[in-house]
């Protein structure tokens, strides 16, 4: 599947003096979780189908600095920022889209007071953006009449007040939506936000992800639908946890347009 994938970097655009619509930020999870990774193929599945001008950093992209900018280290944080900075701005980059939240969060609100002026977009904005435009279709397929619920990712949802982009994509794929009790302002964190998806759980009677799972089962869905790499770690362990595997899927928005299309 990955071999025809079409992928091309920032430098090989600027060799054939090219600037593409968009710069594809694909982020630590997507580039190197093995399960994130499958969210990233998707999302490039559906930019290539779309037709899609987009391009990616490769070797040239760093880690946006976020989890050592919420563990504390600004020091590193700004060291990091710093040096992605530099290269956006000499490829002038204008429009960033990127599947993970932190990225999101961190190069919208972050990047400007450092020198990074861009327009940052998350993949269930842009990919709702080419839905309204006529350029992406989006019909059911294999999710016609499926129970989906949609997880808030923290930087998503109450630190950008993004809500309507996801939840639009999925009613768009002919399923049947349900909110769970905490959901869009009241979300409940997943529990890896604020790089405590690399550290050691802390004292207490029960992990955090397995308390937003258990939100989520309540409503019995068919498909857990996320849009970050995180939350859908965090929230695919609490399945393994309740030991619904195989029964409850955790599925990326771009994953299931992916899919319903059969990219």
């Amino acid at each position: 599947m990955s071999e025809s994938l079409v992928v091309p970097t920032m430098a090989e655009m600027l060799a054939q003096g090219k600037q593409p619509e968009v710069l594809f930020w694909v982020g630590c999870a997507g580039s190197f979780d093995d399960r994130a990774k499958k969210i990233t193929k998707a999302f490039v599945r559906i930019l290539n189908r779309t037709n899609v001008s987009f391009a990616v950093l490769g070797t040239e992209e760093s880690c946006t600095g976020d989890p050592a900018k919420r563990a504390g280290n600004e020091f590193l944080f700004q060291m990091q920022a710093m040096m992605n900075i530099e290269v956006l701005n000499a490829y002038e980059a204008k429009k960033i889209v990127t599947a993970c939240p932190h990225c999101f969060n961190t190069l919208k609100n972050e990047y400007p007071e450092l020198g990074g002026q861009y327009d940052v977009v998350h993949h269930t904005e842009f990919l709702k953006s080419l839905m309204d435009d006529g350029r992406l279709t989006v019909e059911g397929g294999q999710f016609k009449g499926k129970k989906i619920t949609f997880h808030d990712p923290c930087y998503l949802g109450r630190a950008n007040k993004i809500y309507e982009a996801p939840r639009d994509l999925i009613e768009k794929l002919d399923v049947e939506l349900v909110e769970m009790k905490r959901s869009k302002a009241n979300g409940l964190c997943c529990g890896a936000g604020g790089a405590q998806m690399f550290k050691d759980a802390e004292p207490g009677n029960k992990e955090v992800n397995v308390l937003r799972t258990e939100d989520a089962l309540e409503v019995k869905p068919d498909i857990i639908a996320a849009g970050c790499p995180f939350c859908n770690t965090m929230l695919t362990d609490g399945i393994k946890h309740q030991e619904k595997e195989g029964q409850v899927k955790v599925m990326d928005i771009a994953e299931l347009i992916a899919n319903a299309q059969d990219l």
